[in-house]
């Protein structure tokens, strides 16, 4: 069990919080506002009302809460909220950076351990940020021989091709950053992107070790990307539609898809384990074997950028199984139709129905994450030849059975338009 170092004083603790509160309100006053409002100057800022929103306008409302509501009502309305704030990058970062703690709980208690606990007094729950700021703090070593442009760009890339995932899942109805027509082919288009930025980063790292886990990262995915598409064909069959946000209201019209394509999800849910390398098909990484595989060479933030990566990934990947089969954001209404505080009115904020959805569409995703960490505490990892052979011959025949399974129920009349289990 973790124990407090013995010198610890915690006066002496409240005492540098203090010290830094104080420089952050010194910094943010001297420095901070004055930069915001030079900024403003120089931004179109829009009407809110019947007002023409200035500078001063704009930082007496930030003060004022009673007027505040119109600027956040204004920017939740903006394409950049969106992208940046909810349902994109911020959401699947909280959520990815929620999944790292969990996982260290969930995976201890599942072999009797405490976990993280040292970094605050409840379960440890400030250690997800001293990890981040011990990464922030740690030197970026670079190899010698490395292909630096490249070793630089990888990470990056990584972060936005698991952002570029998150934004293609409608969380709420209407929430969506891009609402493709397409957008089940997109999102495995990009999915194809992470091997060849793996293989790109561990050929640039100039080590073995690296380049043999980027190689078993692309036979990996070759093995798996077919039944990994034709898993969700099935779904489109039974919603007739590549639209996500038309599955999940194909889905609200009947019944979620998993009761009529079980075989499917369970292909789905294996072959994202797949994409994920995780155990048991860590092979890329494979720490007893490859040292760390394609990020032994990784220190510093850009192990940071990567492990962000990694589990942006796993929450877009466990939203993506949601929405294909589980009825994305269905559920029985919680929220009030009202809802009023004392202070500042937030009605023109508040809406029940996407709060509701928002809610059910977490919690949901929270679960299959967890189905996703389960593995890591119970199994041990495969062997290459038999990951190969799973994906080419057993996870594909699956995958066509389901999909005459599905064939039948819409040519049958029992899905589909007209069908007897359309409600």
């Amino acid at each position: 069990m973790a124990s407090y170092p013995q010198n610890f004083r915690f006066g002496e603790f409240v005492g540098s919080i203090l010290w830094l509160v104080f420089w952050v309100l010194i910094i943010v006053t001297l420095v901070g506002l004055p930069l915001v409002f030079i900024v403003l100057f120089y931004v179109p800022l829009p009407p809110i009302g019947d007002e023409v929103l200035t500078p001063y306008l704009f930082l007496t409302m930030v003060v004022d809460p009673s007027r505040t509501i119109p600027i956040v009502e204004h920017l939740m309305t903006t394409d950049l909220f969106r992208v940046a704030v909810f349902p994109g990058f911020t959401y699947g970062a909280l959520i990815g950076g929620l999944t790292i703690f969990i996982e260290r709980k969930f995976l201890a208690k599942m072999q009797l351990r405490v976990g993280p606990l040292y970094a605050g007094k409840i379960e440890g729950i400030f250690q997800l940020i001293a990890d981040g700021l011990k990464l922030i703090a740690k030197e970026i070593i670079v190899p010698s021989g490395a292909d630096k442009p490249i070793f630089w760009a990888a990470p990056i890339a990584f972060v936005s091709v698991s952002a570029a995932v998150v934004t293609l899942i409608p969380v709420a109805p209407g929430w969506v950053v891009a609402d493709l027509d397409v957008g089940l082919l997109a999102v495995f288009a990009i999915l194809g992107f992470f091997p060849l930025i793996a293989l790109l980063f561990s050929w640039a790292s100039n080590s073995k070790y690296p380049f043999i886990g980027g190689l078993r990262a692309l036979h990996q995915m070759i093995a798996f990307e077919i039944p990994f598409i034709l898993s969700a064909l099935s779904v489109v069959i039974l919603s007739g539609t590549l639209n996500l946000t038309g599955v999940v209201e194909a889905q609200l019209q009947s019944y979620w898809f998993i009761f009529f394509v079980p075989i499917s999800a369970f292909v789905f849910y294996i072959s994202s384990l797949a994409e994920l390398e995780r155990i048991p098909f860590d092979l890329p990484e494979a720490e007893s074997e490859i040292v760390a595989g394609w990020l032994t060479e990784t220190s510093g933030m850009i192990y940071g950028l990567l492990q962000l990566g990694s589990y942006i990934k796993t929450y877009a990947l466990a939203a993506l199984f949601v929405v294909l089969f589980l009825g994305g954001w269905a559920g029985p209404q919680v929220f009030p139709q009202e809802f009023h505080t004392p202070l500042v009115d937030i009605s023109p904020l508040y809406d029940p129905v996407a709060a509701n959805a928002t809610l059910w569409f977490t919690l949901k995703t929270f679960g299959m994450i967890m189905l996703f960490l389960l593995p890591r505490g119970i199994s041990p990892r495969i062997r290459i030849d038999i990951l190969l052979h799973t994906g080419w011959y057993k996870l594909i025949v699956l995958t066509f059975i389901n999909m005459f399974i599905a064939l039948a129920l819409i040519y049958g009349g029992i899905l589909g338009p007209g069908g007897l289990l359309v409600r």
